[in-house]
């Protein structure tokens, strides 16, 4: 499964959980890290780990598992790497304070249908 399929796939699964304002950036062309950042907020400690566990379970189903996960007990921003897909979801304070969409703002901003 490619990076772009597991990216839709992530995408979708925030979605169904009611993600706040998800941004995928495409950074494949300025960065090695991965080739996708998808960024996305949680109102609350339990929808920020709803989110998670949605991406987890719904990636799962087509047996791709996470290289690590961070930052799921304290839920104010979980990093969910998938080696070329890494996911960041914010409760809505933390996501303002580190601003990752300004950081990575040379990378290509793609609209999740898209995918």
């Amino acid at each position: 499964m490619d990076s772009k399929q597991i990216a839709k796939i992530a995408f979708d699964a925030l979605e169904d959980k009611k993600g706040v304002n998800i941004k995928i950036i495409d950074i494949s062309n300025i960065s090695i890290l991965a080739d996708y950042f998808i960024i996305a907020g949680g109102t609350n400690e339990n929808q920020v780990k709803a989110l998670a566990d949605n991406v987890e379970e719904e990636l799962a189903k087509v047996d791709v598992t996470p290289k690590q996960i961070e930052g799921y007990n304290n839920a104010n921003w979980i990093l969910m790497d998938y080696q070329d897909v890494i996911i960041h979801i914010f409760n809505e304070q933390d996501r303002l304070f580190f601003d990752l969409e300004r950081i990575w703002s040379d990378g290509n901003e793609i609209n999740g249908t898209d995918l």
